[in-house]
């Protein structure tokens, strides 16, 4: 799948997606689908915080995506359907290392009405167009929970390569859990010095 880029901006569209940057104005509708999603999300989720869908909490996401965005440190995307601008998830492309990892780590949600539709997997193979051609990156990571199948089904379906597991590698629901490990690698990078 390839995804357009609007000029000058970090907007991707798929085939049904735009992929943009969160702003102000998405609070509500945000803060719906998640509360919505809520006993959907919290299995794979870190713990929420008590604020998790307050608008405040949801000030301060925008504004450290914008300075991510602005330092090259992180791309945060909301989802938003093409037809009707309804939000459908999130996917976020940070922890970007440069020289000479050339890499970055992916996460991602996406509403549980929303799921097992097709959405993650445009929007992925969006964000990994972008990432080994706009930012010059070679290699994106992602990691989820062993025995999220659909998350790991996800993965393979968008050319990522399992890895490994990595030991109480984050804490989910309040407990640290082991995490299987996958990669991406930009093709053409594989085993040559850069130029």
């Amino acid at each position: 799948m390839f995804a357009r880029r609007k000029t000058g901006e970090s907007e991707l569209f798929t085939e049904r997606l735009l992929l943009r940057p969160p702003q102000v104005r998405d609070f509500e509708q945000w803060a719906k689908l998640r509360r919505d999603s809520r006993e959907f999300l919290l299995p794979w989720e870190p713990r929420w915080s008590h604020d998790h869908l307050s608008s405040r909490a949801f000030r301060n996401r925008v504004v450290w995506a914008e300075r991510s965005m602005r330092q090259g440190e992180a791309y945060p995307f909301f989802l938003f359907r093409q037809k009707d601008g309804q939000i459908v998830g999130g996917l976020t492309l940070s922890n970007i290392r440069r020289q000479p990892a050339q890499t970055g780590t992916l996460g991602y949600w996406v509403g549980e009405d929303y799921s097992l539709r097709g959405y993650m997997t445009e929007a992925l193979d969006a964000l990994r167009h972008f990432a080994f051609t706009e930012l010059d990156l070679s290699r994106l990571e992602a990691a989820c929970l062993p025995d999220n199948i659909a998350s790991r089904r996800l993965l393979e379906r968008c050319e990522f390569q399992y890895e490994g597991v990595a030991r109480a590698y984050l804490q989910i629901s309040g407990r640290w859990c082991d995490h299987v490990l996958y990669a991406s690698l930009r093709a053409d990078r594989s085993g040559r010095a850069r130029d």
